[in-house]
């Protein structure tokens, strides 16, 4: 599991049919204390994230198992928002 920032969406006309409906957001992984840590990656949005907020990401087989997503060509899901961050 991944903390991203969302920085943006990404609008696909065509894609796979299990795909219509579905919305892609465009994150970047970051720290702890929400530095930038990596590059951008897309993920399918399954909590109606909006852009800036700070997301967890599941990636691989565990984002087909996100809700919504069983069978579904995807390799990255955002499956909660996150409200802080705290680092002991």
């Amino acid at each position: 599991m991944l903390l991203a920032k969302i920085v943006g969406t990404v609008v696909a006309t065509r894609k796979d049919p299990r795909l219509e409906g579905q919305k892609l957001m465009l994150a970047r992984p970051v720290d702890p204390s929400g530095t930038i840590d990596g590059g951008y990656l897309v993920a399918v949005d399954t909590v109606d994230a909006g852009v800036g907020e700070t997301v967890l990401v599941v990636s691989g087989s565990s984002a087909r198992m996100a809700s919504g997503m069983k069978d579904c060509p995807v390799d990255a899901a955002i499956v909660g928002i996150v409200d802080a961050v705290e680092v002991s």
